[in-house]
């Protein structure tokens, strides 16, 4: 089997450069539009994602995103399409040919599900011009995008940049402002949750996720990889609480708004 090529996996736009950003200013993108292409692909890719262990071999699933709305992950299972950049953000300090992952509080590989159409990203700029970059298209993700991939696809988007100087505002990484709710499209239906609890947050993840993966698999009659790649399409982990003698909880939320209603 040939190797994952990462020089094609993350094409980017940009850089940008943005007249009268300074270091220390503050870059405003107000995102306008994003329109996904009519196709779009998931994968687990060997030694990545959050259960690595668990699914050690590579699966790749395609998608038609013509619907427009909607990712017809199977047969009674929908997920609506809400496309949003992946990656955005700007020349760290002393940038030279920095990779886009991990991200840093310049931004880059990001992947907050919530930077769709009607956010705010604020940027702390740390080059002259800012130069902005943006890509990773994702018509769809859950937070924490947990076996690494989400419904990635090639994107249009159109973004407004602002400059604000940095006695106004200065920040010291990333910020956002939604409009609107953080999930509109399944909010009007039930929820179901899986928790993991313990000393450590990503253990606890873990074992969320595998809860969920299990009920999914179990109620729905899917194979445990295809509930593993729709976890990372829709079920958002939650840190549900951090302050209780040193217990994490991890929640992972899955919207049942996704399966068809005779299947609850």
């Amino acid at each position: 089997m040939s190797e994952l090529n990462w020089d094609y996996v993350y094409p980017l736009s940009g850089p940008v450069y943005i007249n009268g950003a300074e270091p220390g200013d503050t870059l405003a993108v107000e995102i306008l539009d994003l329109k996904t292409k009519r196709w779009g692909w998931t994968a687990v890719l060997p030694d990545l994602g959050l259960l690595a262990e668990d699914y050690p071999d590579a699966y790749l699933r395609t998608f038609d995103l013509s619907d427009g709305k909607y990712i017809h992950f199977s047969e009674g299972i929908k997920v609506p399409i809400e496309p949003f950049l992946g990656t955005m953000g700007v020349c760290p300090k002393d940038g030279d040919g920095t990779p886009i992952m991990p991200p840093g509080n310049f931004g880059g590989n990001l992947d907050v599900r919530q930077l769709t159409i009607g956010t705010k990203l604020y940027l702390p700029v740390q080059q002259a011009g800012a130069l902005f970059s943006c890509g990773d298209g994702h018509a769809a993700q859950g937070d924490g995008e947990v076996c690494v991939s989400a419904l990635e696809c090639p994107m249009y988007a159109s973004l407004k940049f602002t400059v604000i100087k940095a006695a106004e505002k200065s920040i010291p990484s990333p910020q956002f402002q939604t409009k609107g709710g953080l999930t509109q499209k399944v909010n009007h239906d039930d929820f179901y949750g899986t928790t993991g609890v313990g000393p450590d947050l990503m253990t606890g993840a873990q074992e969320a996720l595998r809860s969920m993966i299990d009920y999914v698999s179990e109620t729905y009659s899917i194979e445990k990889i295809d509930a593993y790649l729709l976890a990372s399409l829709c079920v958002d982990l939650k840190i549900s609480e951090v302050v209780d003698a040193g217990q994490y909880v991890v929640s992972a939320l899955l919207p049942l708004s996704i399966f068809n209603d005779s299947e609850k």
